[in-house]
């Protein structure tokens, strides 16, 4: 179980989470992903990132076992910061993030494809913030850049999925492809980019940072907020422990 990183061609590097089955990361996953992401960035021989991943679905979120298998709040609160670490890392990339997504992409997955500048999908692909039913908050801030405002409220308010057809419908999705194409549809993206001037494609992502409506970082902070409110008053505990108990698992590949 890890987070690597390649380069299988001149500069595109290709980051992967692969934390079977579901992907769902640890404290530690998320900081070594934010690593990874930003080693890569700082690179100059780099000129684009994709973000892809193995297993069952692109990401199932955090590992809320792990939470649970601790006493007190260290694991929760190094789980915030490492989705805040993981996120930022994407967003502040100093070249193109370009998210390839397969089956299914919940929570910390959508904060980490919301953050990235090109998504690619399988036609398999769903995506959706179950934090609700989790006892938590948290990635509305991104699932907000994937989906107009009133959809993003009904999906967030009733933990919903939404598939990859429709999130290109919205163009949030540049290309939706068979599963067996996605690398290669990422690759497609990515070789396009990388055959520009670097100096320009960096001085781009960093111009399109900067007049940003939406300032991801203190908003995602903000919603974090709530999910410690949530966990003082205990609705977050017991949230967690009854899909535990209800023998919770994350969607399969149809949703």
């Amino acid at each position: 179980m890890a987070i690597t990183a390649t380069e299988p061609e001149p500069g595109i590097a290709v980051v992967t989470i692969d934390y079977p089955p579901v992907n769902a990361l640890p404290v530690q996953g998320w900081f070594d992903l934010a690593d990874e992401v930003r080693a890569a960035g700082r690179d100059a021989d780099v000129r684009v990132v994709v973000l892809r991943a193995e297993n069952r679905g692109f990401c199932a979120g955090v590992d809320i076992k792990e939470i649970e298998k601790f006493s007190g709040y260290d694991h929760l609160i190094g789980a915030n910061k490492g989705c805040a670490a993981a996120f930022s890392a994407v967003y502040d990339c100093e070249v193109p993030v370009v998210a390839a997504v397969h089956g299914f992409c919940l929570g910390g997955g959508i904060g980490l494809v919301g953050n990235a500048d090109v998504v690619v999908a399988s036609d398999d692909a769903t995506f959706g913030v179950p934090e609700v039913d989790r006892g938590a908050l948290g990635a509305a801030t991104h699932l907000a850049r994937l989906v107009p405002q009133h959809l993003m409220r009904t999906l967030y308010y009733t933990a919903r999925q939404i598939d990859a057809a429709t999130l290109q419908h919205f163009g949030s999705i540049y290309d939706v492809v068979p599963r067996d194409d996605l690398v290669e549809a990422a690759f497609r993206v990515a070789r396009e980019i990388a055959a520009k001037d670097t100096r320009v494609i960096r001085a781009a992502k960093e111009a399109l940072n900067g007049i940003d409506p939406q300032q991801v970082h203190r908003s995602y902070r903000f919603e974090q907020g709530f999910t410690f409110e949530l966990n003082l008053s205990g609705a977050a505990d017991e949230a967690r422990r009854a899909s535990l108990d209800n023998n919770f698992r994350a969607p399969t590949e149809k949703g």
